[in-house]
Order: C-alpha cells, then structure tokens, then sequence
C-alpha cells in the first residue's frame, strides 16, 4: 500500500536530530528520502555511543542507538559537498526533488552553491527548509543553537525542575532534546504546507525555522501566563501552575500521578479518598480555588495518598473516574500492555545488527497507513544505486567519483 507522500523526493542535507526527525517523519508517511552524508564519517550522530547496535553475536556495530532513532526509512548517499564534483552532484538530485533540508549555520551552503537561490535556479517548484538555532536574520542569526541552549534561552528550564528553597531545586532541562523534536515536527508541517501550497501553484518556497522561535512557541499555557500577568511563572517541580491537585503524590510505596483536571473530578477524588468535607470546603470547591490555596489542600491530598499503595490507588481512581498513572520507567513503559498492543515497538531487518529496534510512527491513518518501514542505512549503503538510478551516472562514472573520494 503506498504511503500518502508516495512520489514525494526528499534531500535531507540536515545532521543530528531536528532534520532528521522531519525526515523520517517524511519517510515513514511514504516519501523518498535521501540522506546526504559525508564520506568516511556520516552522521555525527552515528558516533554518539554506547550504547551501539549489536550483531546477532552480542558484538558493537558502527551504529549508535542515537543514529538509529532518527533515521528510519531513509537511504544514504555518500558526497563530499566541498568539490565541485560533488556540489553537481547534489544539484542534479535536487533538480529532481521535491524537498530539501538542511541545518547548517547561516549563508553556510551559499559557498558551494546550494543554498535556496542557488537550488531554485535548477528547480522553481522545491520546497527548502532551512533549520538553524536562531534564524536567518536577527541579532544572534549568525550564532549556533542546540537543544540544551536553546532549552534554557527559550525559558523552558526556568519552569522545569522544583523550587530553588525545595531540596535539589535547581533549573532543569527535559530529559529527551524537546527543542529539537519539536522543530523537527514544525519542519514537516511547514514542509506538508508549502507542497500543498506548490500543488495549487506550481511555485515552492523557502522555510526559514529556528529552534530558538519553536522553543518559544510551546511554551503554551506558560508563555499566556506570563503574557497576560507580566509575572514570569517559576519552577513547581512536579506541580502544575494552572490546576490543582495536578503533579506526583507519594503513596505508601512509591508515587503517583494525579491529574484531577475539573470540580466533578475533584469532588470523585474527594469521596474515595476519605476526603468528603475538602469537596465542599469554600477554598477548594473550584479550580480556581484551589490553585490559590494549593499550599492548604497540597498537603491534606499527601496525607490521604500515603495510606495506600500505587496500585491499590490506580484501582480505585480509576474505577472512580480520575485520571491518573503510575511513573513507569522505561522497561515498564515497554512492558506495558496498552503500548504492546498498540505495536509501539517494531523489528526491522538490518544488514550489520540482522535486526533493529525502533518506535514506531504514531501516526495512525486509515487510507495510507505507516508502513514497509526499513532500517536506518548504513553509510552509502545506497549510493551507487541513487547515482545510477537517479543521477543517470553509469558504473565508469560512478567508479571515478569514488576513486576521486567524491562519494
């Protein structure tokens, strides 16, 4: 079954993880993606072990788990973009392509003419996506980004992590690069717009992101807070700053997740929890309420939560209707059986490892489903075949550009 952006051709000059992750996420939903890669190295992020994937004898291969969480579905091409050889190279394939991405400082791809104007010349119809840590323009255009950066500069780690007078309280980034997958998430939507917008118009366009500007932008409730107040919103640990009882409880063996997200809910929580008279109590009754005497009610719900275990409060919660979930670690999160039957987690052929992990797309559409997902390349794995089949290079030519270190 063909996916829904079958027929769609991308160059995916990007490294790391923010263009990758738009191009997998390209990949997996059916288009063609061509990795470019430098000879020798590839991906930095083919380096970033342990941990490695290993052979069917236990043995380290060359590919790093890092590698392999972003680049599922892709075939790589090896080109050495500083000669002129290889900068045709790269041009013929985007002559013939739909998209291009790329991550690479400002004005960096001008010197070897493929930059958007350059690339526009030899095809008017590609949507290019440039994806850089501040912008194409602006005081910092020219500076680099990365995630942890870009995690504290966008204001997300002035809100995660517990308060400074809390033991421990420090400022704290997101356990996963959010800045990143998010930009990478943010260049596929970009990217679906402008192919929409080149359909109707035969015309593509250039997409200017920065992980700076999506960092920002998903600051969400956060960023109004602050906005519609003038006060900058502080770090509550596990707390939430807009609903209350919102965050992790202790129980008598561990901890919980409480999401009471309404009065109903609450007033649920209330009766089950032995609670009866808090339901009622002026300062509690409404969210609005308890979010300004969350400093009385916090303590009164740790009370009643520390008498029962974490499965024992699962049980009754959810017979009663209020959200709620234990604090899985990442064994348990794929043990789960909600995630199991989901299929979260697939095995796919690989020609070093014999299998590979990965997780799957979430993405659940019922006319061109995910599928025929294959193994992140390994380096060059396909190049001759891109060169032949796509460039119209025969195998006298192929031969030559690889004696010359080209690919």
């Amino acid at each position: 079954m063909l996916g829904a952006l079958s027929g769609i051709r991308v160059l995916d000059l990007s490294r790391v993880l923010a263009g990758p992750w738009a191009s997998q996420t390209l990949a997996d939903l059916g288009a063609e993606v061509i990795k470019i890669e430098r000879p020798g190295n590839g991906d930095d992020t083919r380096g970033w072990g342990p941990p490695y994937a290993r052979d069917e004898a236990g043995n380290d291969t060359s590919e790093a788990a890092y590698y392999l969480s972003a680049n599922r579905g892709k075939k790589s091409l090896t080109v050495d973009m500083t000669t002129s050889e290889g900068q045709q190279v790269i041009r013929d394939l985007a002559a013939k392509s739909d998209v291009v991405i790329e991550n690479f400082k400002v004005g960096g791809l001008a010197k070897y003419g493929l930059d958007y104007a350059s690339l526009k010349a030899v095809n008017d119809r590609l949507v290019y996506c440039s994806i850089t840590g501040f912008g194409q323009d602006g005081p910092y255009a020219k500076r680099a980004g990365y995630d942890f950066m870009i995690q504290a500069m966008g204001g997300l780690m002035s809100l995660t992590g517990a308060p400074d007078h809390e033991p421990g309280g420090q400022p704290m980034k997101v356990g996963v690069a959010v800045a990143d997958i998010f930009t990478g998430l943010y260049a596929t939507i970009g990217i679906l717009a402008a192919l929409r917008h080149r359909d109707e118009t035969g015309v593509g366009q250039y997409i200017d992101l920065a992980l700076l500007d999506v960092q920002t932008a998903i600051l969400a409730n956060q960023a109004m807070n602050y906005l519609t107040t003038g006060k900058a919103p502080g770090r509550l640990g596990n707390a939430h700053p807009n609903i209350v009882p919102y965050e992790a409880f202790p129980t008598a063996d561990g901890y919980i997740i409480l999401a009471v997200g309404n009065d109903s809910q609450f007033a649920s929580f209330c009766k089950v929890a032995g609670m009866e008279e808090a339901s009622s109590d002026a300062r509690f009754a409404t969210n609005r309420a308890r979010v300004a005497n969350r400093t009385e009610l916090v303590p009164l719900v740790r009370q009643a939560m520390v008498q029962k275990t974490t499965d024992d409060w699962i049980a009754i919660l959810e017979k009663a209707n209020v959200p709620c979930g234990p604090i899985n670690t990442l064994d348990r999160v794929f043990e789960n059986p909600q995630v199991k039957h989901r299929g979260t987690v697939k095995y796919l052929d690989h020609p070093l490892a014999g299998k590979v992990p990965t997780v799957a797309n979430p993405l659940k559409l019922s006319q061109t489903p995910i599928c025929d997902e294959t193994a992140p390349p390994t380096l060059g794995q396909h190049s001759e075949a891109i060169l032949r089949d796509i460039g119209g290079l025969d195998d006298t030519q192929i031969e030559r550009l690889r004696a010359a270190g080209v690919i």
